[in-house]
């Protein structure tokens, strides 16, 4: 997997950001943003959207990656996330293991709160001994 800069790390957490507010979270009222890097170097965001009934809701990074499917990408490089919390948050774990689908281990993982402290992770370290596609040949 090729290095992600640093640069283009701040660039997807700033499209994260910039999207954030077209969350449509009226119930938790936590807002997400996320930004996924295409194999094509695109980048794709997306946000998180509520439902009265919680577990139609779907995340701001499982949006991101059906964006990235309808695109024509197959391949994440890299996965920003933004909240208005006021920690960074990681994505949770049903949004892993569908991120694993198209990422790697070493795929980088970057969250950003509210405050701007930033955390990173590599994906493999966030899901550790994955399920992935891999376990079904």
């Amino acid at each position: 997997m090729p290095e992600v800069e640093d640069a283009t790390l701040d660039e997807m957490l700033a499209a994260a950001r910039a999207i954030l507010p077209r969350a449509y979270a009226p119930y938790s009222g936590f807002h997400v943003g996320a930004a996924l890097l295409n194999e094509d170097g695109s980048i794709r965001t997306a946000v998180n959207v509520e439902n009265a009934s919680y577990p139609l809701s779907v995340c701001a990074e499982r949006n991101a990656v059906a964006s990235l499917v309808a695109s024509g990408g197959k391949k994440i490089l890299a996965v920003a996330v933004a909240t208005n919390a006021s920690a960074p948050t990681p994505p949770c774990g049903g949004c892993r293991q569908v991120l694993w689908e198209f990422g790697e281990a070493e795929t980088p993982v970057v969250a950003e709160g509210a405050d701007g402290v930033r955390v990173r992770w590599r994906l493999g370290d966030l899901l550790p001994d994955a399920f992935g596609p891999d376990d079904l040949r």
